[in-house]
């Protein structure tokens, strides 16, 4: 027998972690019936149950399929052709069992929509309450009631609302928690004559790890700052803070020994983390005066330099990540910056996208993505790279993308 084309089958089933138990759930019982349409009316309009399928497939056999409110059990109406076996069954059914809470509410609530019931709820020698009624065909129907159940539905009913409760508290906090890390980054950006820049943060989670900054540091200097935490969610964005904190705190020092200033947020890094913790970090310092870039690179991705002749120049790692060890010290390299140079900034979320094939968008397709959008501002520029790693991976975002692009005036 083929299977319908239609979803009489389709049950969607309770998620269950036990593989070596086979999931069973009941699909369905037939219930014999003269006339689908009148019988249908009865148990949606009498009993309050629902429609779960009504259709006629290509042999011309029409489905009825009605289920109590619960969604627990199907009940399948179903009309044998006179010539069949099944025919004389109908109005002869009499083993199917419908539990209740309340089974006084329900006898009130049904005997006035016109269900015939065969006697009030009685008490059952096992230990039960219960009545019966018939259907429109005569077909009877048990409806039992005990202490029991209705205990069960009251403890379902309140481990429900403390679930819900706990998922509404988690959804609270998770927004907070978004608007605070909002705030912490820039806020402003500090002005240089002879940069322009811009910076952003698309968070795959509603709080995440990456971070991004723009340092005063006075006399012209300007800091630039990424970073990557090693972890997502919660436990990032809280050492993403823990990070920010230090660096502005000490920026102060940074202008006149940026070695210093780094080792000294490290040390506090260091402290303040488990020992697992750690982040990678790019730091730059651009001289407004002379077009000077001094940059230390904390054991993050190289950024990338494209010069005005569009030749590319990788600012590689300089230093260990940061928060790992103690004892720890890190070197600076310089570049000096030309009118139309763009120096890239960006977090393994750029370029660890991948597609359903698997394959990632790469430092590769960074590059070109730079080279063909670089007459864009930087925040347009920006735009147009987020814009093309999303349609590389069909927008199902991975992990945070963080980017900072600064073009050169001329």
């Amino acid at each position: 027998m083929s299977k319908p084309s239609v979803p009489v089958w389709d049950v969607q089933p309770a998620i269950r972690l036990n593989r070596e138990d086979p999931y069973l759930q009941l699909q369905q019982v037939l219930v014999f019936v003269r006339d689908q349409d009148r019988s249908m009316e009865f148990f949606v309009d009498c009993l309050g149950f629902n429609i779960a399928l009504d259709h006629r497939n290509e042999q011309g056999d029409r489905w009825v399929i009605v289920a109590p409110p619960d969604g627990t059990a199907r009940l399948c109406l179903v009309f044998p052709p006179p010539e069949s076996d099944d025919h004389p069954l109908i109005g002869k059914g009499r083993n199917t069992v419908f539990l209740t809470e309340n089974i006084e509410a329900k006898y009130r609530e049904w005997k006035e929509r016109g269900v015939h019931f065969v006697h009030p709820p009685v008490a059952a020698p096992w230990g039960s309450v219960y009545t019966q009624f018939d259907d429109v065909d005569g077909n009877r129907f048990w409806l039992i009631g005990f202490d029991q159940a209705t205990r069960d539905v009251e403890e379902q009913r309140r481990l429900t609302e403390e679930r819900l409760e706990v998922e509404r508290r988690t959804a609270r906090e998770l927004e907070i928690a978004r608007q605070v890390q909002a705030r912490l980054f820039p806020q402003r950006i500090p002005e240089v004559r002879t940069l322009e820049y811009a910076g952003v943060c698309i968070q795959a989670r509603q709080v995440g790890g990456d971070y991004y900054d723009y340092l005063d540091l006075g006399g012209g200097l300007l800091g630039l700052v990424l970073a990557d935490i090693a972890g997502k969610g919660i436990a990032g964005a809280l050492l993403m803070a823990n990070l920010q904190a230090n660096l502005r705190s000490q920026g102060a020092t940074a202008s006149d020994r940026p070695e210093s200033f780094l080792e000294s947020v490290n040390r506090v890094f260091y402290e303040n983390t488990a020992n697992a913790d750690y982040a990678t970090l790019f730091f730059a310092e651009y001289d407004d005066n002379t077009r000077r870039l001094r940059y230390a690179n904390c054991g993050h991705l190289p950024a990338l330099l494209l010069r005005s002749d569009n030749t590319l120049e990788w600012l590689g790692s300089t230093s260990t990540v940061l928060g790992l060890f103690v004892g720890w010290a890190c070197s600076f390299e310089e570049r000096r910056l030309n009118p139309g140079d763009i120096l890239l900034l960006y977090t393994d979320g750029a370029t660890e996208s991948f597609n359903e094939a698997a394959e990632e968008f790469g430092e590769q397709g960074l590059v070109e993505t730079l080279r063909q959008y670089r007459d864009l501002p930087p925040r347009s520029l920006i735009d147009a790279i987020v814009e093309k790693v999303r349609a590389f991976n069909h927008g199902e975002q991975h992990d945070d993308i963080t980017l900072i692009v600064a073009r050169c005036r001329t």
